[in-house]
């Protein structure tokens, strides 16, 4: 482990000796998009107030207020933001295609680490777009959040968790199952 993160450090250095003035480069760029975003969120804001696409006080929102927001904060993030920053790390990956492939090949940055610890967080995303789900069979979608119970909010999540047992968790049975009798098979 110690020889990987002296390696993966000399590459490091003999990498900004030659290249420093792209590390400037990225530093700036990753500087203007931060405010960038920051100024976009602000905006989005303001106008989404101004705008009434959401209410002004936030005990008069309801779920589709809030998906809403998401949805044309992200769109905006993505049209004044992301576009840049793709073009940016277009022009970044052609200037690494420039760099000789012997030169390129010396370079080891990062340690690729366990797939455990490249997991994402897919499951809270799940349990959102199924809260909101839910919500919306119930004809909650309009209704302000603040006039929700405890109580309802709740049985939301368990009867969230109950479906999600069941869509997830029959075919788990059913696969384990039969891996388990292919195992099996193999035993004898």
């Amino acid at each position: 482990m110690g020889e990987i993160q002296t390696e993966e450090s000399d590459s490091w250095r003999k990498f900004l000796k030659l290249h420093w003035n792209m590390l400037i480069f990225w530093i700036i760029v990753a500087i203007v998009a931060a405010i960038g975003a920051i100024q976009v969120f602000l905006w989005f804001v303001s106008d989404a107030q101004s705008t009434a696409l959401v209410p002004m006080t936030l005990a008069q929102w309801s779920m589709n207020n809030l998906v809403m927001f998401i949805l044309y904060l992200i769109f905006w993030q993505l049209v004044i933001i992301g576009i840049p920053i793709a073009v940016a790390a277009l022009l970044g990956w052609l200037w690494w295609k420039k760099i000789p492939k012997e030169e390129r090949e010396q370079y080891t940055f990062f340690d690729k680490g366990s797939k455990r610890e490249q997991g994402g967080g897919g499951i809270s995303f799940l349990l959102f777009v199924a809260f909101c789900l839910k919500v919306y069979i119930d004809g909650n979608w309009h209704d302000a959040i603040s006039s929700w119970t405890i109580n309802y909010v709740v049985d939301s999540i368990v009867t969230i968790l109950f479906w999600g047992a069941i869509v997830f968790g029959i075919p788990a049975i059913i696969i384990g199952i039969i891996w388990l009798a292919t195992q099996r098979k193999k035993i004898k």
